[in-house]
């Protein structure tokens, strides 16, 4: 699936308390979620975003998040359990032909895929995918960290998002990222 996979070690720097003082998850989500919503954080790592998003959901909500590391599954599970947020998330260690969401067409109400699609040798299976689960109204947040991805380069992946169907909602501005709002055309 990836060129270069992020090493586990840097999955508890990506989830430090630190990196909430320039991207913080409540400030970044807070307008796009919704209590009883079924989310998607592809490429999770140790959870980052899925514990904010696992509070935000509600006992009603559901967080699926997929990783292709077990190490970083492993490590998002105890977090989540100490958390209490264990019931709200669930884990789906993915392959390198799938994400492994297949079952769950139509039925995801927000995307988020921070920090992946630069790590993927064709992104297009990324947005071929997702937008067979996501929801008509649904949207999806793509980032992209500015310091290992250049602008142009996020460009031509926004463009590989537009020609599968997904339309540019917003440019949501995000510190040290690229970042766009997706959903579907």
């Amino acid at each position: 699936m990836a060129k270069h996979v992020c090493p586990v070690w840097i999955g508890y720097l990506l989830a430090s308390p630190l990196r909430k003082m320039f991207q913080n998850p409540d400030k970044i989500l807070s307008g796009y979620i919704q209590e009883g919503m079924k989310v998607l954080d592809i490429g999770c790592a140790m959870g980052f975003f899925s514990l904010p998003l696992a509070r935000m959901v509600g006992p009603g909500g559901k967080v699926i998040c997929v990783d292709i590391q077990h190490k970083m599954l492993l490590s998002l599970k105890k977090r989540a359990e100490k958390a209490k947020l264990a019931q709200r998330i669930e884990t789906r260690l993915c392959n390198r032909g799938s994400f492994c969401i297949d079952d769950l067409k139509g039925k995801i109400d927000f995307i988020i895929a921070s920090a992946v699609a630069h790590e993927l040798p064709d992104p297009l299976s990324l947005f071929a995918e997702t937008w067979q689960v996501l929801a008509e109204e649904g949207r999806f947040l793509l980032t992209e960290p500015a310091g290992h991805v250049s602008k142009e380069n996020f460009k031509v992946t926004v463009s590989v998002a537009e020609g599968q169907g997904y339309k540019i909602m917003n440019r949501p501005r995000i510190k040290r990222s690229h970042s766009v709002l997706l959903g579907k055309a």
